[in-house]
């Protein structure tokens, strides 16, 4: 009586039983790598999702879609890529619980990149994140300047939390509204207070030209004080 299916090819294709070692030390390697190339990407690139949560769904996707669709892959092979990456999520699993620095290298952690009104510039280098990119989420939450933000924090996710100043506290920033701060200058035009377009440090300027004493830039913004209007 004829097969319905080659259970040999459509389990194994064809391959030599010692091919499963080979599965195991390729989902590893892959794994690893996987889990590198993420975290070299920066939180901004795995938003919302952990770099170790990303790296879980991607391997998981490719390990159940390759059978699904390509005849020269073995549903075998794909169940041990399956119980590889399990057994991989469980060890790293258990490492960050053991170790805080191994957590921290997985997940990254929380970085202050607003500080009383200004940049935290050594945490701002650490990020792949640019200015506009930053200014964007900020104005996203009705954010007009540096003087309404007390801290804000870049989390493990990618997502930036914002604390800020209660209405009586704003003081000047620098302005982060699109026609304001592309009005940055090197040349101080009247006397007032105005903000680094680099740092946001924000301080009383006279007429002429002017060196930030936190960053050593040269382009300056006038500053405001608007309350948040929520």
């Amino acid at each position: 009586m004829k097969q319905i299916f080659e259970w040999n090819r459509l389990l194994f294709n064809e391959l030599p039983e010692i091919f499963l070692l080979e599965v195991i030390f390729r989902s590893t390697v892959m794994f690893i790598i996987l889990l590198l190339t993420l975290k070299l990407a920066g939180k901004r690139g795995v938003k919302q999702l952990s770099i170790f949560e990303t790296v879980i769904i991607i391997a998981l996707g490719s390990a159940a879609g390759d059978p699904m669709f390509y005849e020269d892959v073995g549903i075998v092979p794909a169940i041990i890529v399956f119980t590889v990456i399990i057994v991989l999520y469980r060890i790293v699993t258990w490492l960050t619980g053991k170790s805080k620095k191994f957590e921290e290298f997985i997940e990254g952690k929380t970085e202050c990149l607003i500080n009383d009104g200004k940049f935290s510039l050594t945490s701002f280098r650490k990020e792949a994140l640019a200015q506009d990119e930053f200014f964007a989420e900020l104005r996203i939450k009705s954010i007009e300047h540096l003087g309404q933000v007390k801290h804000a924090f870049i989390e493990t996710s990618g997502e930036i939390s914002v604390f800020y100043y209660k209405d009586e506290e704003v003081g000047y920033g620098l302005p982060i509204l699109p026609l304001l701060f592309e009005a940055k200058s090197k040349i101080i035009p009247k006397d007032g207070i105005y903000s680094c377009s680099f740092c946001g440090n924000t301080t009383e300027q006279k007429k002429g030209t002017a060196t930030c004493q936190v960053c050593q830039k040269e382009e300056w913004v006038e500053s405001i004080n608007t309350r948040r209007i929520t």
